[in-house]
């Protein structure tokens, strides 16, 4: 009979410890339910079904409070002592001042890193370090495959004093100010829509084995522009190296990648090293074909603009107006260039108005 009575009543440090681990449980429930939704609050969806990083998109308390403090990076422009790339360089300078101070901008310091082996003649005007080019040959006239060893050279040899920084190029024009866009520690990239590693992954897997993940893990950016850690970029800059002559030694990833080689090569280097980069479509924008520039914050202005004066593209032909970077190889193009014809897109318009206001001030300009 006193058994009995025991056993149906529960003891009061059995009840407490039912519900201890009651709302341990719903404590756990709650969590993974807030740190799921703040994930997907994160990323979205793209129109080919991947998925990416949304600047639009509410961030979670946690980023939000980041987001007030100043993380300034360091702009390393990898350049040549070519015509072609000097003129390029001064106007990516001139307008990477006029930002560097805007509302918004986390834009710290500069330097050109000059993989030509010697100086020119505008170390005055432009902060710069001088690195030494490939062994001759070993480029086989692929010239940007000096670009990884630029960056080991001035990583060992320079001290910078922010903590991130960003991969540039001389036909890079800042459009609007720019913040540090990556994110807790991850890297920002812009996803180029040519660099596609699913489609080439019998290829990548020759320098990305199975044992390191699916090819997916790769992702589809070249190096620029890209902000990261500077710690981050000191492991993966030799990889980086490596990756971009072992690719170049394969006649079949050569002939596969050709231009893009070294975009790629940068790409499984970060993967190797189990970095991911957040995808920024509002990071860059390339007219002809992205129509406005919006709020995006680099004009990349790689692509050939031709234009009958009707304001229709001619893309692949010779436009009766026309700005393509490569009519100058051999000298910078003339002060007060032509503006395009009515109905060009606002990107091209703004694209020739910005070289203009840069060669307007910058003295000396048509000297090169």
């Amino acid at each position: 009979m006193i058994s009995r009575k025991n056993m149906g009543r529960a003891s009061p440090l059995l009840v407490v410890l039912l519900i201890f681990g009651f709302t341990f449980v719903i404590y756990n429930l709650l969590t993974m339910t807030m740190h799921n939704r703040s994930i997907r609050n994160l990323m979205t969806g793209d129109s080919n079904g991947g998925v990416f990083f949304d600047p639009v998109v509410e961030m979670p308390e946690k980023v939000k409070r980041l987001k007030n403090l100043k993380l300034p990076f360091h702009i390393a422009l990898t350049a040549t002592d070519a015509p072609y790339s000097k003129w390029q360089s001064r106007i990516m300078y001139y307008w990477y001042k006029k930002m560097r101070d805007q509302p918004g901008s986390e834009m710290g310091g500069f330097t050109r890193i000059l993989h030509s082996g010697n100086t020119d003649n505008l170390m005055d005007e432009i902060p710069t370090v001088v690195v030494d080019p490939l062994p001759a040959g070993l480029d086989r006239g692929y010239i940007v495959l000096n670009r990884p060893w630029a960056f080991v050279q001035w990583l060992e040899k320079t001290t910078v004093d922010e903590e991130y920084i960003l991969m540039a190029e001389p036909d890079h024009i800042f459009v609007n100010p720019l913040p540090n866009l990556s994110h807790g520690g991850l890297p920002a990239a812009f996803p180029f829509f040519y660099i596609k590693p699913s489609e080439n992954e019998k290829i990548l897997r020759k320098f990305y084995p199975v044992e390191y993940g699916p090819v997916t893990n790769v992702d589809p950016i070249g190096n620029s522009p890209v902000i990261i850690r500077k710690n981050l970029l000191e492991k993966i800059a030799p990889t980086w190296m490596n990756v971009s002559l072992k690719m170049k030694d394969d006649p079949e990833t050569d002939k596969a990648f050709g231009w893009v080689l070294e975009m790629y090569a940068y790409a499984v280097a970060s993967a190797l090293h189990g970095v991911q980069h957040i995808l920024r479509k509002d990071f860059m924008l390339q007219p002809p074909w992205d129509l406005e520039t919006g709020k995006k914050f680099i004009i990349h202005y790689t692509y050939g603009c031709d234009y009958n004066m009707k304001g229709e593209l001619t893309y692949g032909k010779m436009g009766e107006w026309r700005f393509d970077k490569r009519s100058y190889l051999r000298g910078p193009p003339p002060r007060n260039l032509p503006l395009p014809p009515p109905g060009v897109p606002e990107s091209v318009v703004t694209l020739v108005k910005m070289v203009n206001e840069a060669t307007a001030n910058i003295p000396n300009w048509g000297t090169e």
